[in-house]
């Protein structure tokens, strides 16, 4: 059911942390920064019990930790999550991705200790690259946020049926004003532009020293209805990812 694979963050084949951009610690996540003055760091941290996603069974999760950017927020700085799923895996889901009528569902739990709305967006990568942008809302600082994201069909998506780049989600700490118009409007497909992949944003997350942005839980499925997280066992989700990356030592 969650077209997701490793969403409750549990394999980190590469280690539980790292300064440089890419996938380094949670399998299937990447991270993407660029125009710092100090690199982030990427982590797999733990959900402690006290948590709310706890109680629903997480207990691992995959954060940025922002550095001290002192010469402020320049117009092509970013700090982005990503995650990408062949366009087999989308195709054959069982959306029909170019009605406006069908459906699928994002969603996730989300912390970070600077309280702001934040954005996202999902593209297609095939034919005429679409996007369609989520936000949100104001989330509370130090506190986990359940986001849930309906996400209808378009006539303008493509989606090949093989293992190229298919659908692409992005969660969004930062993006400078050369990235973001407030010409993208949130909650609409339209064709990707690179310098508009969502409004302007305020840049208090990205000038506030060691601010960290939170992701667990994440789970896409078919319909206009979120359902319960999908858990899967540890093993189960490690040949998944082994099918991306495998660690081999001798």
């Amino acid at each position: 059911r969650n077209l997701i694979i490793n969403g409750a963050m549990q394999v980190n084949e590469r280690g539980t942390n790292s300064d440089q951009t890419g996938y380094q610690t949670v399998d299937r996540f990447k991270n993407g920064y660029g125009g710092h003055d100090e690199v982030l760091q990427q982590y797999q941290g733990t959900v402690a019990s006290h948590e709310s996603p706890y109680a629903e069974g997480f207990r691992y999760n995959y954060y940025l930790m922002n550095g001290d950017q002192t010469g402020g927020a320049g117009t092509s700085d970013y700090a982005e999550i990503q995650y990408k799923m062949e366009a087999q895996d989308i195709s054959q889901s069982g959306w029909n991705y170019t009605s406006s009528s069908s459906f699928i569902t994002l969603s996730f739990w989300v912390k970070s200790n600077v309280g702001q709305n934040y954005y996202g967006f999902v593209y297609t990568a095939d034919g005429t690259a679409q996007r369609y942008i989520f936000e949100t809302g104001t989330i509370s600082a130090n506190s986990w946020n359940k986001i849930i994201v309906t996400i209808p069909g378009n006539s303008n998506i493509t989606l090949n049926n093989d293992n190229g780049e298919g659908l692409i989600i992005k969660w969004i700490p930062f993006y400078g004003t050369d990235l973001t118009n407030n010409s993208a409007t949130v909650g609409s497909w339209a064709a990707y532009s690179g310098s508009a992949r969502c409004p302007d944003m305020t840049s208090t997350w990205y000038t506030t020293n060691n601010s960290t942005f939170w992701l667990t839980g994440v789970q896409l499925e078919v319909g206009s209805q979120a359902t319960p997280f999908e858990h899967r066992k540890y093993d189960d989700v490690l040949m998944q990812c082994k099918r991306y990356y495998q660690d081999w030592t001798s």
